[in-house]
């Protein structure tokens, strides 16, 4: 494949966000859409929905189809392990959703499988295409704010008090992210990797311990609303110890009134401190650095503009150089957030990371 080679894409799953990614790749010169994987290729629509691609009967049918490179996973994500080792074993390269597996010896046997294979593998872990958020990591690791030493995450929703999105009390949209019965580890499955790695990544700092401590709220007579019982937990609140001796703070929440949805990022260093804010609106970037330090004075950045997850697939595709997010990263954040769940259960401090103190 040359440096101008386009990408042929197959999809696995004809869902919303599979039609929102057939249209990016449609809006691009650098990928096409061959095919969609579909269990019901009969299903009216389809054609319509995913013009030019063919529909498929099956993911195995799509697996086996020599014309297609690269596949995009956005089925449901009990079904991303299975299919995602099965695309690798088939030579394609895979960019799957969020989160990875449903626990992390599954994300793990992905990642394996991948490399094995050689193929190029990345979660997509949108927040990676935050302009802030790059920029924010990029003065970190030049030393900007000094050694990390205190870091501040928050996820904030409202879906629980605003219909903004839609009414979760009659749409099943929402009721099945409130019930463990239908599969939902609720706000910490839903965006606990996304806040994770929106810390770490952006502190440039790895994860060593987690403590963690969730919480689903009564939300109906009973808490439950006909085949749903509501009870995965609406927020969490963790602290992190980071393997370079940073403390961190990190929560989520579904009752946040007044956030839609909205990502907060603090870093405080030895010689300053960095905020990065990412909402509905957009998003910003202040410091405060230098001789502002004295006088605690922000000063908003402009960060400039980044490559999207895609861009940086496409371009892993083309030389054969992984990107990252890769499936093993995704796997090490599926470990804390595994953890995050024992330690509240035994009300414990547990290490993430085995290599470090």
């Amino acid at each position: 494949m040359t440096a101008t080679t386009p990408i042929r894409w197959g999809i696995l799953g004809p869902g919303s966000i599979a039609q929102s990614f057939a249209g990016g790749v449609a809006a691009s010169d650098t990928g096409k859409l061959v095919a969609i994987g579909a269990r019901n290729p009969a299903k009216p629509g389809l054609a319509e929905r995913f013009p030019g691609a063919r529909i498929l009967d099956g993911y195995d049918a799509l697996l086996a189809d020599p014309d297609i490179d690269a596949v995009y996973i956005s089925i449901p994500h009990p079904g991303h392990a299975q299919w995602a080792i099965k695309a690798a074993e088939a030579g394609k390269h895979v960019l799957c959703e969020k989160p990875l597996a449903e626990n992390f010896g599954k994300a793990t046997e992905m990642a394996d499988a991948a490399e094995a294979a050689g193929i190029v593998n990345m979660v997509n872990l949108t927040y990676r295409n935050v302009a802030a958020l790059q920029k924010a990591r990029q003065m970190v690791q030049a030393g900007e704010i000094g050694t990390v030493r205190h870091v501040e995450a928050s996820y904030l929703q409202s879906w629980l008090v605003s219909k903004f999105w839609g009414d979760w009390r009659t749409d099943p949209k929402w009721l099945w992210r409130l019930s463990r019965g239908h599969g939902s580890n609720g706000v910490l499955g839903d965006v606990g990797i996304h806040i994770l790695d929106f810390a770490s990544y952006g502190a440039a700092v790895d994860i060593d311990h987690v403590f963690c401590r969730l919480r689903a709220f009564d939300k109906a007579p009973g808490n439950r609303i006909g085949d749903y019982g509501l009870d995965a937990n609406d927020s969490f609140a963790m602290t992190l110890d980071f393997s370079n001796g940073a403390f961190g703070v990190v929560h989520a929440s579904r009752w946040a009134t007044g956030h839609l949805n909205e990502l907060r990022l603090r870093i405080y260093g030895e010689k300053g401190g960095i905020e990065v804010v990412h909402n509905l609106d957009g998003s910003t970037l202040k410091a405060c650095v230098g001789e502002n330090v004295e006088n605690a004075i922000w000063e908003e950045l402009d960060p400039g503009t980044v490559e999207t997850n895609y861009q940086r697939f496409t371009d892993a595709v083309r030389t054969g150089v992984q990107a990252e997010p890769s499936f093993r990263h995704a796997a090490e954040l599926q470990k804390v957030l595994d953890l995050a769940v024992v330690s509240d259960e035994k009300r414990a401090e547990l290490r993430a990371n085995a290599e470090t103190r």
